[in-house]
């Protein structure tokens, strides 16, 4: 017996052994490395705290200088008193140097924000556009300063993805690691932008790069943590929203209460979304009518939002009075639901005028309203088993905004922090809960994914649909002079009945094209001119398309269980 444990010792303590001399070596051999990306993941973090800092003292200096005010927490206070003249000049004038920056420096006229970061992500190897971000960002921070009702985490996640591409560039970063320094600079902008480290990390994992894989967490966390300093340092360790002290939540007895509000905020957030889609294709559709210039349509967004400043200033800017006097029980019922549906029509003519701004705060402040109005009825009808108002508007606060983000897990999160209220966390996850399984369903995914999908990218299907239109024919087929070559008479039998690919195709196009003909390869071809032959190049086969697209699927997992 004595012989069998001390043998047992004996075994387990050579196991230990052998594994702290594996340990070692993987720590000499990696360890390096890894501290480097750590530190550069800090660099990045640190930048991009920067960049937040800066847009957002940008906007209070901007703001304060049209407005005339230097207490932004009371804008729409103030706009009361300034003449209705100003309230319609400063938006169209606003809207005119947008439409102007956009014309001259994007190809298209469209602000880059949140959705093109997560294409970025998912199709370009961590990248996004540098020259049409910078000039997004500064129409973007003259949209929320001169009356533009949306938020600034969209510009500040795109400038911060503009950093991390820029250092990938520099340092010549494959698809994995550019995609985790992207993971790095959108949690410490989304971190300094308002003071939450741990939404901040969370929401660049869930809505960024979509997956949780333990080799990204570390060096994002690291670069969150720096965000949020930059962010302290500067502003205080202080919420965003200040709440007065509330009830306890009677939560089983309130539970049936907080389930209904998350299903009509699943239903506000997806009026949210379809109205601003809505009146994008709108707009869209009145601009190719009338042929008018596409600098033109943000001064149109601009005097459409300053008529209805005259008389509503509170969709002026990102809103955070209003919010503040939803959390607080400050408004009216009527005043709430009135409000409401007025952010809704200035969020959809800013967004789809292309003002630029992102949409996670109005998306708080629509919650906030929904869940004030909701939380005067339900503490009316039952108010012997209720508890305050406030607390409904907390709980809609983070149903709307999660399911406009597409980010359960990390509007929960982002709603605390932004408070300090733990308290009624079971309250929030419920109604969040309900919210974003119901607006999934009748969107693609988010605001952001569905934005992909209108643009025929895409994302919110997964890898599996996606990576077909990263991987192009020319890099799959066989050529003419391959030894395996398709025999060159079946190429053009194939080719004059109208089964034929271009080299500059994806295998998005292929592949439908082998099931739809059922032959085992295409030609593929370079298109001439019209009274031109196309130049046969070679074919791609069916197995060959496979194949590529099982070893792009294979990595992928390989990058999310990392």
């Amino acid at each position: 017996m004595a012989k069998s444990v001390g043998s047992f010792l004996s075994e387990s303590a050579q196991e230990a052994a052998a594994t702290c001399r594996g340990g070692w070596s993987v720590l000499l051999r990696k360890g390096p490395s890894q501290f480097q990306f750590w530190i550069i993941a800090l660099m990045i973090g640190i930048a991009a705290g920067f960049a937040a800092m800066a847009f957002r003292k940008g906007i209070t200096w901007l703001q304060s200088t049209l407005y005339g005010t230097e207490d932004l927490t009371h804008l729409h206070s103030f706009a009361n008193t300034l003449p209705w003249y100003w309230l319609l000049l400063i938006p169209i004038a606003g809207g005119l140097a947008v439409g102007v920056i956009l014309h001259h420096f994007t190809p298209d006229g469209r602000v880059r924000s949140v959705a093109d970061v997560i294409q970025g992500a998912a199709l370009y190897e961590g990248r996004v556009e540098r020259k049409a971000g910078i000039a997004s960002a500064l129409a973007s921070l003259i949209t929320l300063s001169s009356g533009g009702s949306t938020g600034r985490e969209g510009p500040v996640v795109h400038m911060a993805g503009m950093i991390s591409s820029w250092v990938s560039d520099k340092i010549k970063a494959d698809g994995i690691t550019g995609r985790d320094l992207l993971g790095c600079a959108v949690a410490a902008a989304v971190s300094a932008s308002f003071n939450a480290p741990i939404a901040g990390a969370l929401f660049a994992l869930e809505v960024v790069l979509r997956h949780f894989a333990i080799h990204a967490f570390a060096p994002i966390v690291i670069a969150s943590v720096a965000g949020t300093v930059i962010n302290r340092l500067e502003f205080g360790d202080v919420t965003e929203f200040a709440l007065p002290m509330t009830s306890a939540l009677e939560f089983y007895r309130e539970l049936p209460a907080f389930l209904l509000l998350g299903g009509i905020c699943g239903f506000v957030a997806v009026a949210l979304m379809w109205t601003i889609f809505w009146v994008d294709d709108m707009a869209n559709h009145v601009q190719d009518e009338l042929r008018m210039p596409r600098w033109l349509r943000p001064a149109i967004a601009g005097a459409l939002l300053g008529l209805l400043a005259i008389w509503f200033p509170h969709i002026i800017g990102v809103g955070y009075e209003t919010t503040s006097a939803a959390l607080t029980g400050q408004l009216l019922w009527h005043e709430a639901i009135v409000f409401a549906i007025l952010k809704v029509i200035a969020v959809s003519i800013t967004v789809g005028g292309r003002m630029g701004g992102g949409v996670f705060s109005p998306s708080l402040m629509v919650g906030a309203l929904t869940g004030l109005a909701f939380g005067f009825i339900a503490t009316s009808a039952f108010p012997d088993v209720s508890s305050t108002a406030t607390l409904y508007a907390l709980a809609g606060t983070g149903a709307v905004a999660a399911a406009v983000l597409g980010a359960p897990i990390s509007t929960t999160l982002i709603v605390f922090e932004m408070t300090g209220d733990w308290q009624i966390g079971l309250a929030v996850m419920v109604s969040v809960s309900i919210s974003t399984a119901l607006s999934s369903r009748l969107v693609d995914g988010s605001f952001f994914l569905t934005q992909l999908e209108r643009r025929n990218v895409h994302v919110a299907a997964g890898p599996q649909a996606y990576l077909l239109a990263m991987c192009r024919v020319a890099k799959v087929m066989r050529a003419k002079d391959d030894p395996r070559a398709a025999p060159e008479d079946e190429c053009w039998e194939l080719v004059s009945q109208g089964t034929y690919v271009d080299g500059n195709a994806t295998l998005e196009s292929a592949m439908p094209m082998f099931e739809a003909s059922n032959v085992s390869f295409i030609p593929v071809v370079t298109l001439g001119g019209e009274d031109e032959l196309p130049e046969l190049r070679g074919a791609v086969f069916q197995v060959d398309a496979l194949r590529a697209y099982n070893k792009a699927l294979a990595a992928t997992a390989a990058e999310e269980h990392s």
